[in-house]
């Protein structure tokens, strides 16, 4: 380093300056030679900033008094008043509650689903019965969340097909959907049944990716198909695991709207309203902007701490982080 710097500063008599100029020439040597790499990269960077940065100006209204005859500019600025009429609301403490009970629920027992499945397709050496199993799991991924709510609901009513299967051990019929204690059963439990095939495809990746030569190291030290998965499958895919718990985690304020707006009613409010769905009503039904704005803030901002404090344990503790 010492001796780059006395002969840039032979060159130019400024270190600094010279390292600067070095850099934009290998820069510009740098586009030449990938223009088009670079003309194809433009299309990912713009639609960033022009969908995701740009409209972050409008988070200013959280902090006003919007009004739309006024515009953003025009309204009257009110501080963090939005945000404590939102903390000292009726509202908060439910919302917070049952958000984090349903992300709890789905971590625990939806997150690990693909995994398992992933697990379990990988020990299968059918190719017929894999392919066909992959696939029957992989198709309630592209079916609309409004078709699948549509079955929920009509599966889940006095006559439907969940109170059938019911009634064969003795339980009596019920609309399910109008229980407040279903009601995350059944929402949890429908992602599991939409979401598994999918979510195992970036598993089965990880696994085509590991070593052959390790599992035959571990039959010669006498290890069965349980002790191979246990101490070279599960430690192969290891890190892809950890990177998504990670963005997981990041997310767990997340619970989308569309499919509780679909499913849930006022009887059941008390453990489906989320701030998701609370955020749509006050802001599209109830035109309340300012204040849903706010609200769909303090989300954010939680989950963008959880994403850092999850990063900085996984980084100590196992050395794998997302950076």
């Amino acid at each position: 380093m010492k001796s780059e710097l006395k002969l840039a500063a032979g060159r130019s008599g400024q270190p600094g300056k010279s390292r600067i100029n070095d850099y934009f020439a290998m820069l510009r040597r740098d586009f030449k030679k990938h223009k088009y790499l670079y003309f194809l990269g433009l299309f990912g960077v713009s639609y960033y900033i022009i969908f995701s940065y740009i409209p972050m100006y409008g988070v200013t209204i959280a902090f006003k008094d919007y009004s739309p005859v006024k515009g953003i500019l025009g309204s009257e600025w009110i501080g963090l008043k939005n945000f404590t009429d939102f903390f000292q609301s009726f509202y908060f403490w439910r919302l917070l509650r049952n958000t984090l009970i349903i992300s709890l629920y789905d971590l625990l027992i939806a997150f690990p689903a693909p995994i398992i499945l992933a697990l379990l397709l990988n020990e299968v050496k059918h190719t017929f019965f894999k392919r066909t199993v992959q696939t029957i799991t992989y198709l309630p991924h592209f079916v609309s969340i409004v078709v699948i709510s549509g079955m929920i609901v009509d599966f889940s009513r006095k006559a439907g097909l969940f109170n059938v299967i019911l009634g064969w051990f003795g339980v009596e019929a019920q609309n399910l959907l109008l229980d407040p204690s279903l009601f995350r059963t059944i929402f949890v439990g429908s992602g599991i049944w939409q979401g598994i095939g999918w979510g195992s495809i970036i598993y089965l990746a990880a696994l085509s990716s590991i070593d052959t030569q390790l599992y035959d190291a571990a039959t010669v030290d006498g290890a069965n198909r349980w002790k191979q998965m246990l101490h070279v499958t599960v430690p192969g895919i290891m890190p892809t695991i950890i990177t998504l718990l990670i963005l997981r985690i990041g997310g767990i304020m997340d619970v989308g709207f569309e499919k509780v707006i679909l499913l849930y009613n006022p009887q059941t409010y008390e453990t489906a309203d989320v701030i998701s769905s609370f955020v749509y009503r006050r802001g599209l039904l109830e035109a309340n902007y300012s204040y849903s704005t706010a609200v769909s803030l303090f989300n954010s901002v939680v989950n963008f701490m959880l994403l850092i404090i999850a990063n900085r344990i996984s980084r100590k503790v196992n050395d794998t982080s997302l950076w």
